[in-house]
């Protein structure tokens, strides 16, 4: 999957977390992008059976796409904590550094990292 839309699917999970309902707008605004780019993504989501939108315009994860962005959003809070925690930095830092980090880092780095935070 490509690194927007993972951002997408994050983005998603965190507002429907917040407010019990995701629509376009909302995924605009966090994400600071146009409603036509929300719309091409939702579109790419939608045909590889992340999303589907319902009756009510609401933007829903499927269990595919909750699961990714489950994954996504613990790899962030694994690597914000992890970072603010080694290198002291704020968390807003931490959390800017682990937006551009999760999206490349490998499965056993993230693996090692919760077993590092685990001990320490």
């Amino acid at each position: 999957m490509y690194e927007s839309g993972e951002d997408y699917l994050e983005a998603i999970l965190m507002i429907w977390n917040e407010k019990n309902e995701c629509h376009a707008v909302d995924i605009a605004h966090k994400l600071n992008v146009t409603k036509p780019s929300v719309s091409r993504a939702m579109g790419i989501l939608k045909e590889d059976g992340f999303v589907f939108v319902d009756e009510f315009q609401h933007i829903n994860l499927t269990e595919k796409g909750r699961i990714k962005a489950q994954d996504i959003y613990n790899r962030h809070e694994l690597l914000t904590a992890f970072l603010q925690k080694i290198t002291g930095i704020s968390a807003e830092q931490a959390e800017q550094n682990a937006c551009r980090v999760e999206h490349v880092i490998d499965s056993d780095v993230v693996r090692g990292i919760q077993d590092w935070m685990a001990k320490n």
